[in-house]
């Protein structure tokens, strides 16, 4: 028997069957579809767009890797900012270990004196110091033309933003100076691109991608305390270091280079400086440039970060103050007389007791990295004798009572601290026994017999009642 012809209505079933198949099975080989949390959204929102997976895929495409200029003119360098020792370049050259400066107007150009030198120890004299001088070996101010001849048609880009410190290892190996000079310096010259950073610091600028030092090894940047290291991978944890092998190969490659932005630091060259010869900081020098007020709560709330607190640590008039005492006593050097500590401390734990101050008396030789910088950040009052432990003054949060006490031996007194403390926006106090002293009223640097030694006389009480008076605020209140 033969089969009976399918029917319109069979026919019409079956091609809707085929249909819907197909249909389900177009959905399932379709891309994934993700959603995506909109950047520009606060981490709450509920808002979303929806991105195809293939999107997020980048485009194939070339390294960017190289600066070509062909039959053009090779690209001048620009300078964004200048101090002596400290310079913010677009486009600096290097090539076969000498640095160029590409121009058609020298004119414009700072003297190379004040940016570049040979990067030779700091010693005293006349003849040191014109040692220092760079030659054509060392920097050189080119044309567009005489770079064409020298260059060819591109250079290898250093790309990104880079900090490029032409110093030997002599002031770097010390947290201070590592911190509160060449960390400071650098920041601050860089920071005067965005003189509108706020006081929660946050910036528009791009972070740091390299480092680069051309006069030591990887073995010459650490300090003893080992600060130096948790300060620089706090601010800027991706960046990359380089040092003198890495300058002696591009240098014997005998290929161009160019950095996309660098800033450049040189000592010797910001030691030319009034600011350097008064207060013999070579952070001063960058101070002559526009900045935010806030300048450094960047570099301050990075590292606070890193260490799991809150931002907001150590703000504000109205918190429990906290007053720490950074002491020397077993040391070894530089110390307090033995009852003028004890007394110190007495007087101390008096404010504590009268008044629910908190008071810690530490040794920071005797504390973490992580410790050190946590306790900093909570600090109103930081006090002690003239040395390293002060350092970490950087990490408190200026406000109207954030106060820096430091104690000398009558008759001497250096800057390193003082400068730091206000160019932080804070008030520094120097202390010689029963008297004190403050900016404007600040004697000549000087390291008298006794500046180093261990019987450094204090009065206790002084100390204590000038707390008091920083910590009431009353001196905003009579004005």
């Amino acid at each position: 028997m033969a089969p009976a012809t399918p029917t319109r209505r069979e026919i019409i079933l079956v091609a809707l069957l085929y249909f819907f198949i197909r249909l389900i099975t177009h959905k399932s080989d379709a891309p994934t579809v993700h959603t995506v949390p909109n950047p520009l959204h606060g981490s709450h929102t509920s808002s979303h767009h929806f991105v195809n997976a293939s999107a997020l895929r980048p485009e194939p495409q070339y390294l960017d890797a190289h600066l070509t200029w062909g039959s053009s003119s090779v690209p001048q360098t620009r300078v964004l900012s200048h101090a002596p020792g400290w310079t913010v370049f677009d486009r600096l050259y290097i090539f076969k270990g000498v640095v160029y400066i590409v121009s058609d107007e020298p004119s414009m150009v700072p003297n190379v004196t004040h940016i570049y030198s040979k990067g030779f120890f700091i010693e005293n004299g006349a003849e040191a110091v014109a040692s220092r001088v760079p030659t054509d070996e060392d920097i050189r101010v080119i044309s567009t033309k005489e770079a064409k001849t020298l260059f060819g048609t591109g250079a290898h880009l250093l790309d990104g933003v880079n900090y490029f410190i032409n110093d030997p290892y002599q002031f770097v190996t010390h947290y201070y100076h590592w911190s509160a000079e060449l960390w400071f310096g650098l920041w601050h010259t860089y920071a005067s691109l965005d003189p509108n950073i706020p006081h929660y610091g946050k910036t528009e600028l791009p972070p740091v991608r390299r480092i680069m030092f051309n006069h030591l090894d990887a073995y010459h940047w650490r300090d003893y305390a080992s600060m130096n290291e948790w300060v620089i991978r706090s601010a800027f944890p991706s960046l990359v270091m380089e040092f003198k092998d890495d300058w002696r190969d591009r240098a014997e490659m005998g290929r161009p280079f160019v950095f996309d932005r660098v800033v450049l630091a040189d000592r010797s060259a910001s030691m030319l400086t009034h600011n350097f010869a008064r207060f013999q900081r070579s952070a001063s020098a960058s101070f002559g440039l526009p900045g935010s007020a806030n300048w450094f709560m960047t570099m301050r709330n990075n590292a606070i970060q890193f260490t799991g607190l809150d931002l907001n640590v150590g703000g504000g008039t109205t918190k429990t103050p906290v007053i720490t005492y950074i002491s020397r006593q077993e040391w070894g050097r530089r110390m307090l007389i033995k009852e003028d500590h004890e007394k110190l401390v007495e007087e101390l734990y008096k404010l504590r007791d009268k008044y629910g101050f908190e008071v810690n008396v530490v040794a920071a030789e005797k504390m973490s990295r992580l410790e050190q910088i946590e306790l900093a950040a909570r600090t109103t009052i930081m006090m002690g004798v003239h040395g390293n432990g002060l350092t970490s003054l950087v990490w408190m949060k200026p406000s109207p009572r954030s106060t820096v006490m430091e104690f000398f031996f009558p008759g001497g007194f250096a800057f390193d601290y003082e400068y730091t403390t206000r160019a932080l926006g804070m008030t520094h106090y120097g202390f010689w026994g029963n008297s004190y002293f403050t900016s404007p009223g600040l004697p000549e640097p000087k390291y008298v017999e006794g500046f180093q030694g261990n019987s450094i006389p204090l009065d206790g009480a002084l100390v204590a009642r000038l707390c008091l008076e920083r910590l009431s605020l009353t001196e905003e209140v009579d004005d």
